[in-house]
């Protein structure tokens, strides 16, 4: 099989966690291998991706990407790092700050929901 990346990875064990669910659901996760390009990430038993994007923050490079599914089988994940240029991952807080401010919104109307202010 030819292998279509366009970077080599580097075989890695590293700790993970991957943001898959748009209410901020994480799992943990193993990165397997990496590149500037992506990374193939494995999880404790299957999972059933919600979406074809997720967030992985990996601690040990103390960085956060965003990432395009490629592939899964079982609980093997295949994911593209979104990224202005390929050598560059962009950081996930402006995202995660985004759905950080929606939510308090929302909070902020029940809030005044309950109290009768509306």
């Amino acid at each position: 099989m030819r292998d279509r990346r366009e970077s080599v990875r580097d075989k890695v064990m590293y700790g993970g966690v991957a943001e898959i669910g748009e209410h901020g659901a994480t799992r943990e996760c193993i990165v397997r291998n990496i590149s500037d390009n992506g990374a193939t990430i494995e999880f404790s038993n299957d999972l059933q991706l919600p979406k074809e994007q997720l967030s992985l923050r990996i601690a040990r490079k103390g960085r956060s990407f965003l990432a395009k599914v490629v592939w899964w089988r079982d609980n093997f994940v295949g994911v593209a790092f979104k990224a202005e240029s390929p050598a560059e991952p962009v950081s996930d807080l402006g995202e995660r700050l985004r759905r950080s401010e929606i939510k308090k919104l929302q909070l902020q109307r029940q809030i005044d929901e309950l109290l009768g202010e509306r």
